[in-house]
């Protein structure tokens, strides 16, 4: 078992790398096999103690670091990251370990701004604590769970555009976008396959107004229940983020019904590419999934019958609950990297329907479980 810290697990980058750390276990789990990873995550308040600190570090074979400061005056920003590297360094030292740390650098490293200089002397700090560094140099991350007006331009955008606002826009801006799960992969492979030195995940250019017109047009489109081309991984990427920024407020959608004398017809799904839909009958008292996906679109739609539809963020967080019944339909997507479950609540066979935008690949399931309660 490989024992992995992460710091600043709190933040985007660390959440999204401790649920994939935490799908890898789950799908050991379902084998059969022993959790190839122990995980140990730290938030900002595990610095403030030396010795524990030291404890949490003790036995890592990496850390995957994550922890910083970007927002403050600028001497907090300035001396920031370097103390928290200076902690990070001294706890190993407390622990008696050299593990391979990976640390998420910026391309604003050695800029000549507080954060800049911050950014690139906590790099040198920590190369020269550990025989074996990686310095993960990433450029504007975006992903699900971001927050809007800190620091990240498609976080604010969704929230804005979301809510028919019109965003102020450079229209000479320039971002250079990657998903914070590819960020997290990126950290992970190189910790767990010994890659040292500088890594550059090659970023989505794009011009901020192109930016939000992509944004502006899946909010359309989504509204009018169509979901987009979502075979480029980058788009995928970038709907998952914005559909995971509508919840909860934003489902139950409920869907147009025509009727007329021969009876009701109604859309489930348009778009997408394809993908697969298959239907389900649950016996009353019954719940399925209690799992969530790290890339899959996944769509309920309950056809007849009652029932609840529970989603909770992966490590926590509120439990969502949504009664669905089927004389109303209402699609319910399920957000990434949120674990779900549907659960029949009535007294006679719950009949659902179910889309995904990829036809199921055994090989490659994307899907962990993880109940939704307890």
């Amino acid at each position: 078992m490989t024992r992995l810290v992460i710091t600043g697990a709190g933040g985007l980058l660390g959440w999204h790398c401790a649920v994939r750390l935490h799908a890898r276990n789950c799908a050991a789990a379902f084998r059969g096999e022993a959790r190839p990873i122990d995980m140990v995550v730290l938030d900002r308040a595990a610095f403030l103690d030396p010795h524990t600190l030291g404890q949490a570090l003790d036995g890592a074979d990496a850390v995957l670091h994550f922890a910083g400061v970007n927002r403050g005056t600028d001497e907090a920003v300035e001396r920031g990251n370097l103390e928290i590297a200076e902690r990070l360094a001294a706890g190993c030292r407390e622990a008696g370990v050299s593990p391979h740390i990976v640390y998420a650098n910026s391309t604003h490293a050695g800029t000549d701004s507080p954060y800049g200089r911050s950014k690139h002397r906590a790099a040198e700090r920590l190369e020269a604590a550990t025989p074996r560094f990686t310095n993960l140099v990433l450029p504007h991350i975006f992903g699900e769970g971001a927050r809007p007006f800190y620091n990240n331009v498609s976080a604010t955008f969704i929230h804005q555009v979301a809510r028919g606002e019109a965003p102020n826009v450079n229209p000479e801006g320039q971002v250079q976008l990657l998903h914070a799960g590819t960020a997290a992969e990126d950290a992970i492979g190189a910790a767990l396959g010994g890659v040292t030195g500088t890594l550059r995940p090659a970023p989505r250019p794009m011009n901020v107004a192109d930016l939000l017109a992509r944004l502006q047009g899946l909010h359309i489109a989504y509204a009018a229940n169509i979901f987009p081309d979502l075979s480029d991984p980058f788009d995928l990427a970038l709907f998952n983020t914005y559909r995971a920024a509508l919840y909860p407020d934003g489902f139950p959608r409920p869907l147009t019904l025509n009727a007329d004398a021969r009876g009701v017809l109604f859309e489930a799904v348009k778009g997408g590419g394809g993908g697969q839909t298959f239907l389900s009958w649950t016996e009353p008292g019954v719940t399925r999934g209690n799992h969530f996906h790290l890339n899959k679109v996944e769509r309920f739609l309950v056809l007849d019958g009652e029932a609840i539809i529970r989603i909770r963020r992966v490590f926590g967080g509120p439990v969502w609950e949504f009664r669905v019944d089927g004389a109303a339909p209402a699609a319910i997507d399920m957000p990434t990297l949120h674990t779900h479950s549907i659960e029949n609540v009535g007294s006679k066979p719950l009949l659902t329907l179910f889309w995904t935008q990829a036809v199921f690949d055994p090989a490659a399931p994307d899907t962990y479980a993880d109940p939704v309660l307890g």
